[in-house]
């Protein structure tokens, strides 16, 4: 029966050792060059050879010579001392806040009003952060969340989801949008009770939107029967639709400016107090390990996000 001998494992330490003997060629100046001593660094490269069970150098009293074992196990040994340097520099890079992917989901009812906001955040703050945006609804970017497809998300609160947190940012009051001529145009006391027979516009179900003003059609006692036409994939249709007179819709106060500025057809109306309102906050995965930057991040947000039309909220809201 032919026994096959079992080949020992290297060391990190022995691979240098000999790494540095094939670059140099002589064992003074490769000891130098690693910061070892002599006798260590040859005691290092004899004991790799015992452990692979080749020779690897032919030494003679003049100079240092590789053996043909030892031209070809050289490059290995290099790929592998490069690949090891390139894993700590990735562990290092990990260890370092702000670098590297961040995966940020946004609904399409905040990412045109929030993301100069944001990213221009983080081209200032954070040069390094190689930030990626995805935009869908609500329950896509939970899955996604879920997955590990997405790392955090920028939407309305609150999700009542296990194994999500929260990190609120601001809160929002919702406006009328009315067509020119409209009784409500340009009253900034609408009573919610006006919600009961308005003629409402809203976007197409999976927005979280839509189902934020139907909640606050409810509170203002809207019964089912009455008149809801839903025609709008986004807020952009939705605002022109209004201006074309086919009734009036709701809106977030961060989204007024860049809707209605588009038709002068568009008026607006506030609701008295307490408006209407929705809240926005950063969301992640419960004990991710990215929860300390990202915490920092929604505190640098609250900070850039003091001259939007919003609320901002304390970390403990």
């Amino acid at each position: 029966m032919i026994s096959v001998r079992r080949v020992k494992q290297p060391s990190l330490s022995q691979l240098r050792a000999f790494a540095a003997v094939a670059e140099h060629l002589h064992f003074r100046d490769a000891a130098a060059a690693i910061g070892m001593s002599q006798p260590a660094l040859s005691g290092a490269v004899s004991a790799l050879e015992e452990a692979l069970g080749v020779q690897l150098l032919e030494r003679t009293t003049r100079k240092v010579l590789l053996s043909p074992a030892g031209e070809r196990l050289a490059a290995r040994a290099k790929a592998v001392l490069d690949a090891v340097a390139e894993l700590m520099e990735e562990a290092e890079a990990a260890q370092a806040p702000f670098t590297g992917v961040l995966r940020l989901g946004v609904i399409p009812t905040v990412a045109p009003y929030l993301l100069p906001t944001v990213l221009g955040l983080v081209h200032r703050r954070y040069p390094e952060l190689d930030l990626q945006v995805h935009e869908e609804q609500t329950s896509s970017l939970l899955e996604g969340l879920a997955a590990g497809r997405l790392d955090l998300l920028l939407l309305a609160v609150p999700l009542g989801v296990p194994g999500v947190s929260e990190l609120p940012l601001f809160d929002e009051d919702f406006v009328l949008v009315a067509p020119g001529g409209h009784p409500l145009a340009g009253r900034d006391d609408i009573p919610r009770e006006a919600l009961k027979e308005l003629k409402l516009l809203l976007l197409d179900e999976g927005h979280c939107l839509r189902d934020q003003a139907l909640d606050i059609c409810r509170e203002a006692g809207r019964t089912e029967g009455a008149p809801v036409t839903t025609t709008a994939a986004g807020l952009s249709t939705l605002v022109q639709l209004v201006a074309g007179g086919l009734g009036v819709t709701l809106l977030p106060r961060t989204a007024v400016k860049v809707e209605t500025a588009r038709n002068a057809a568009l008026f607006t109306g506030s609701f008295a107090e307490p408006a209407p309102s929705r809240q926005v906050a950063l969301a992640m995965r419960t004990g991710t390990a990215r929860q300390a930057e990202f915490e920092e991040l929604a505190s640098a947000l609250r900070g850039a996000m003091t001259r939007l039309p919003v609320r901002v909220v304390g970390a403990g809201s």
